[in-house]
């Protein structure tokens, strides 16, 4: 399976960078003093990406069975050491769901492809361009 090729170079700043998805763009940057607190840090993007996928991925299958579901509210937050990166993701279902529905949906955020990718071997492959 492919992805989007993923497009990210310098902007004005510090240490600010612009990244190009597609047609979409942002900033990341880092904090002061080292940047000027003008995006979110690598980490912010990596725990949105568990965030974001988990609050798609609900509300599509809750849309899905036609389930009321108004929004999926998502908190992640980490702990990090030399050897692991521990993810807290805290996940608030609205809407007047039965408890059973909201069982299955946590069961559901578990299954969003983020979650699962997480949970793979990862690699990186590097390669200087000419």
């Amino acid at each position: 399976m492919s992805s989007n090729v993923i497009k990210v170079r310098k902007a004005e700043g510090k240490i600010k960078q612009l990244v190009q998805v597609n047609a979409n763009s942002f900033f990341a940057d880092e904090p002061e003093p080292i940047g000027n607190g003008e995006g979110p840090n690598p980490h912010d993007l990596l725990d949105a990406s568990l965030g974001v996928c988990t609050a798609m991925t609900v509300m599509m299958v809750a849309q899905r069975k036609q389930w009321p579901l108004q929004d999926v509210r998502v908190e992640i937050t980490h702990e990090e050491d030399e050897a692991n990166y521990k993810m807290l993701r805290k996940i608030e279902l609205v809407g007047a769901l039965t408890e059973e529905q909201r069982t299955y949906l946590m069961g559901i955020a578990n299954k969003c492809p983020i979650h699962k990718a997480l949970h793979k071997k990862f690699e990186v492959e590097s390669s200087l361009v000419a």
